[in-house]
């Protein structure tokens, strides 16, 4: 089971924003890296759309494209297909062997 100081308290500074959140230990660098991923894709956007959109419009810009790159990564690292193929070639390979 878990124990308590196994859990962190840090703080994430998040575009304008320092969050306190209790994180795992072995989580702190990737709590840390997320913190700056949405940091610098909002700045991104804010830099461009600043004063012609909301925050809230410009964040969830910033959601989405982040969304999507998860997504991509998703679909890309989907290893279905390939076992698909690999238990029918599997099958054909064990048919052509048996005596």
């Amino acid at each position: 089971m878990m124990e308590e100081n196994d859990k962190l308290h840090i703080r994430l500074h998040v575009y304008d924003t320092d969050i306190p959140v209790k994180v795992l230990r072995e989580d702190e660098y990737f709590y840390r890296e997320a913190a700056k991923l949405i940091s610098s894709t909002v700045n991104t956007y804010a830099g461009v759309y600043k004063g012609r959109k909301s925050d809230k419009e410009i964040l969830y810009m910033a959601m989405i494209d982040i969304a999507l790159k998860f997504e991509k990564d998703k679909m890309r690292n989907d290893v279905g297909p390939y076992n698909d193929i690999l238990a029918k070639i599997t099958a054909e390979i064990e048919k052509a062997l048996e005596p």
